[in-house]
């Protein structure tokens, strides 16, 4: 007769059959140690047992540990054993533990060691729960790291409406948030650089591209604006913005012009895309921002309510001009011109090049042409800073998807080589990319598909300057956090 051999049964016919009530609530509440299962509990009392088991034993043994039974036997003995060595080390922690309180964050800090990098995800996750928010769900596959165990922070920042003062070259959020429910950013990293972004209220600060180049960055205005100009220096601060329809953004819950003017400080504002009529201009003016006495529009005559221009300023220009005087091009108010002691300033609101890209002829051979022109022209006497919506991404860096939209308006590579040809082949300057030659920031994001929200977009507005002027430009900056458009205001400061 052979010797009798402890049967080994599956987990759950010894959860049903062999655990009393009190072992299986002990299991549900995550809780039970070695001494509660029968199974570990003789192998724990003699390991050497342990060796002499069959695979099926250890496979059943680990299963019951929860411990995923892969490998050869002697892989299967190794994990048992370092199991097994763990536990009653970790038990009779726990026991110091209540003698020494002190141990306790010593042994919080042990078991984070000894969990995986996706369990650490998983609680991090877990915590990071904030009513309201819509968190991205990432499916996180298993990273296997070998040799020593990796420490993995979870960094979970619940945030606040950011403040900062413009002095210090920053911007207050004018967007409405609820502080109880936005998540500013968590990750959970690793020692090897593994980094998973779960969540970030500022979009824009995260490198968003579909083919990123090398050395590439996000643009973060928090970190990348200058602050002002020294003391005693002379300068100007201009803002522009494509409202989209200025009407529209002045009624929208949560956006104050006061608030925009106090927080910036600026001097002049320039606007596109008003979509005013001649006879909404007076009302308009009536509840411009205090202090900024100076304004001059210019609607469509033959659209009403489309396009329009308009220059909002505390400083009293020496002289306006409407259009480019060439009747084919003045009828739909693309362009107001100020001009200032030491320059020309234009408000300009570049056509689209449209649907099926029916007026891109028109946009590159007259428009376009008719434009540097006129600037060239402006030039002869005094500098010259164009601003507004160009309607054109002119490289791919200033697009999200530039593969996904080559026959799109706005980044056809004939609007691209005409906004090379007319504008910076002749003199002028795109202030944003020479002060900054390898940022991602985009100044557009269409409305569907929550573009906005991830950062997908286009950088369609711009200050070209000329070249007499270039190297007093103190900042050239873009503003992502105002809302109340499809686009953002951008900004400029120039040294007189």
């Amino acid at each position: 007769m052979g010797s009798k051999r402890r049967s080994f049964s599956n987990p759950s016919s010894i959860a049903d059959q062999n655990i009393d009530k009190k072992l299986r609530d002990a299991i549900d509440n995550d809780n039970y140690t070695i001494s509660d299962n029968p199974i570990l509990k003789d192998i724990k009392d003699d390991p050497s047992k342990i060796k002499a088991m069959t695979i099926q034993q250890l496979r059943t043994a680990l299963r019951t540990a929860g411990i995923p039974p892969k490998g050869l036997k002697r892989e299967l003995v190794s994990a048992l054993q370092s199991y097994l060595a763990k536990e009653i080390d970790g038990e009779s922690s726990l026991l110091a533990d209540k003698q020494d309180p002190s141990n306790s964050d010593k042994r919080i800090s042990m078991m984070m060691e000894t969990k995986s990098v996706e369990d650490q995800v998983q609680d991090a996750n877990s915590f990071s729960k904030v009513s309201e928010v819509q968190q991205s769900r990432r499916t996180v596959k298993q990273l296997q790291i070998k040799g020593k165990m990796v420490d993995v922070n979870a960094k979970i920042v619940a945030t606040e409406q950011k403040k900062s003062a413009c002095a210090s070259g920053r911007m207050t959020s004018l967007t409405k948030k609820k502080a109880s429910s936005d998540v500013d950013s968590k990750y959970v990293s690793a020692k090897n650089r593994v980094t998973l972004p779960v969540n970030q209220s500022e979009p824009w600060t995260i490198l968003a591209h579909k083919k990123p180049q090398k050395g590439w960055i996000a643009y973060n205005p928090r970190t990348m604006r200058r602050s002002l100009p020294i003391e005693n220096t002379k300068f100007v601060k201009i803002l522009s913005w494509n409202v989209n329809g200025l009407r529209a953004l002045l009624k929208l819950e949560g956006f104050s012009a006061m608030e925009l003017a106090k927080q910036e400080n600026f001097d002049v504002l320039c606007l596109q895309e008003t979509k005013l009529q001649e006879k909404d201009v007076e009302s308009i003016k009536q509840s411009l921002i205090e202090g900024y006495e100076n304004s001059f529009w210019t609607c469509s005559n033959t659209r009403l309510g489309y396009s329009g221009t308009a220059i909002i300023s505390r400083i009293k220009p020496l002289a306006v001009r409407y259009g480019l005087g060439i009747s084919d091009h003045d009828s739909e108010g693309r362009v107001v011109t100020a001009e200032f002691d030491s320059f020309y300033l234009l408000s300009v609101y570049v056509p689209n090049s449209g649907d099926g890209l029916r007026r891109l002829a028109y946009r590159i051979t007259e428009w376009d042409p008719s434009l540097g022109n006129y600037i060239k022209e402006l030039e002869k006497s005094k500098p010259v800073i164009l601003t507004g919506d160009l309607n054109c991404a002119h490289e791919e860096i200033d697009i999200y998807n530039p593969a996904g939209n080559r026959r799109s308006a706005g980044f056809t590579i004939e609007e691209r080589q005409s906004f090379s040809t007319n504008f910076l082949s002749r003199g002028f300057v795109d202030t944003f990319r020479k002060q900054n030659p390898d940022v991602v920031g985009y100044t557009y994001w269409g409305y569907r598909h929550g573009a906005r929200k991830g950062n997908k977009g286009w950088r369609l507005d711009y200050f070209l300057v000329s070249e007499a002027i270039a190297d007093d430009v103190h900042d050239s900056f873009i503003l992502p956090d105002v809302i109340g458009s499809d686009h953002c205001p951008i900004g400029l400061v120039l040294k007189l």
